[in-house]
């Protein structure tokens, strides 16, 4: 599976060349590993036996390389939503489902053998409000760098509506959910007095049962009720 977006953080496709390809997969080991402010193209470039020129070739600076990643998360996650929710009926079991995607979002995809998502999953929860959080995030946003995440969160705003068709705030409520999961996840791994989401055991059950409280309690649908 391929995923390709279509907007400006990248000059050339990655997924269109194997160079493409490794640049992506490095830069997501290199990241996690080094963190984003500690991260370059001159390290990227040693780790993937190429030169700098040629990791400039793809990606303007680190920030839209970072932008690629973070969008690519999000399309991936869209897509396992939708290949979860296919042909399902009942719009309480979609969204049930919906929220474990989410929740288990840090699990690898043998579908992507280049991508290492639960990798990448680590990145987003430290690092992805540092896409939008920039003073150009006005004209990011005018070039499309954005439209994955918002994409999502119309996909689950839309599975809010189908249950609670007069619920005021279902946008508001999904972004919330959706920066819950990741942040809940950082306060248990880093800051635990912030969170009753516990590192060890199993994190991703307690998020999913979180995520379901909140949204649930907010439409006012009977968490009994659920599948």
């Amino acid at each position: 599976m391929q995923l390709h977006l279509n907007h400006q953080s990248y000059l050339r496709e990655p997924e269109s060349t194997e160079l493409g390809r490794k640049i992506i997969s490095e830069s997501i080991k290199l990241i996690n590993e080094l963190g984003f402010e500690n991260f370059t193209f001159k390290k990227l470039a040693r780790e993937i036996g190429s030169t700098e020129a040629s990791v400039y070739r793809y990606f303007e600076n680190k920030h839209k390389l970072l932008v690629y990643l973070v969008s690519w998360y999000w399309a991936w996650v869209d897509y396992r939503v939708t290949f979860e929710t296919n042909n399902i009926a009942d719009p309480r079991e979609c969204l049930n489902r919906a929220l474990s995607v989410i929740s288990r979002s840090n699990k690898n995809d043998p579908a992507t053998p280049h991508i290492d998502e639960a990798a990448l999953h680590r990145i987003v929860v430290a690092e992805a409000s540092k896409v939008y959080l920039t003073k150009a995030v006005d004209a990011d946003n005018k070039e499309g760098y954005f439209m994955e995440y918002k994409r999502l969160c119309r996909h689950i705003a839309d599975m809010v509506l189908a249950l609670a068709p007069d619920y005021p705030y279902p946008h508001a409520l999904v972004s919330t959910i959706l920066e819950a999961a990741h942040q809940q996840v950082f306060f248990a791994q880093h800051l635990p007095s912030l969170t009753d989401i516990q590192r060890h055991g199993q994190p991703e059950a307690e998020t999913s049962a979180f995520l379901q409280h909140l949204i649930f309690s907010a439409i006012n649908t009977p968490l009994q009720q659920q599948v």
